[in-house]
């Protein structure tokens, strides 16, 4: 992921521009992470030819159709109701044990 965000990075600041291997490791290595050169030049090879909004609408409409799991919330929703309830519950205990300061409050 970084060197993709490297060479958005780069193509953002220079649209006409096509990024180098070389402007890629001082974006990464500026920020202070190992650059591995193998996976840079694999990046730019996969890369080659290809318009950067062409990808990114590719990859949008993949991601569309991976599951979300929506169908866990309402399970996750009840729970809370329990965690709710016992939330409730415990500020009276809190209470009585406050009141058991021996006749010593910081404001008498």
């Amino acid at each position: 992921m970084r060197y993709i965000a490297a060479y958005l990075l780069l193509k953002l600041a220079n649209p006409e521009a096509t990024p180098t291997a070389d402007a890629i490791t001082k974006v990464v290595s500026a920020g202070g992470v190992d650059v591995d050169s193998e996976r840079i030049n694999k990046l730019l090879s996969a890369l080659e030819g290809k318009e950067i909004e062409e990808l990114i609408a590719e990859g949008s409409s993949k991601l569309a159709s991976v599951p979300s799991g929506g169908a866990a919330a309402p399970a996750g929703g009840a729970a809370g109701g329990a965690a709710g309830a016992a939330a409730e519950e415990k500020p009276a205990e809190e209470e009585e044990e406050s009141d058991d300061d021996m006749g010593f409050g910081l404001f008498d």
